[in-house]
């Protein structure tokens, strides 16, 4: 789980640097097309690309861990057999169902957002789920 977090961490940043290029190059430009900004555009949509990727595959993740948690609940509840291991065991604490739920909807969003929004204005209205993507019942949500 941590490559996949850094993995995508990392192309976040090689995005928003390849943005900054993009706007580097048109600055010195004088807003003017120029080899220098058209190679600065292919950089930033090549950075786009990996980054989506790199979305995908976290997004893919947390759908194949979703299903896995889901299919060892079933397999429990169907056998009977509770798992009798301490929660500091794996050293993750314990997850629920709906709240992995609710974080795997949050991820969607995210991708969502970046997909369709990466075009918009910095300053448009954020995405009406994104007010509150998570359940406050959760302890760990509120100390955020």
């Amino acid at each position: 789980m941590e490559s996949t977090v850094e993995a995508l961490s990392a192309a976040y940043q090689e995005f928003v640097a390849a943005a900054a290029g993009v706007l580097e190059a048109k600055e010195q430009s004088g807003g003017q097309k120029s080899a220098a900004t058209d190679a600065a555009l292919e950089l930033f949509k090549q950075r786009w690309e990996l980054f989506r990727v790199s979305c995908d595959q976290a997004e893919e993740f947390v759908e194949s861990m979703k299903q896995r948690i889901g299919s060892e609940c079933l397999v429990d509840e169907a056998t009977g057999a509770a798992p009798v291991r301490p929660p500091a065991a794996s050293g993750i604490p314990p997850i629920s169902a709906v709240r992995l739920e609710q974080m795997s909807k949050a991820v969607r969003w995210l991708v969502i957002e970046l997909q369709h929004g990466a075009g918009a204005a910095a300053g448009a209205a954020p995405h009406p789920h994104a007010s509150a993507p998570f359940d406050a019942r959760f302890s760990e949500d509120g100390a955020q």
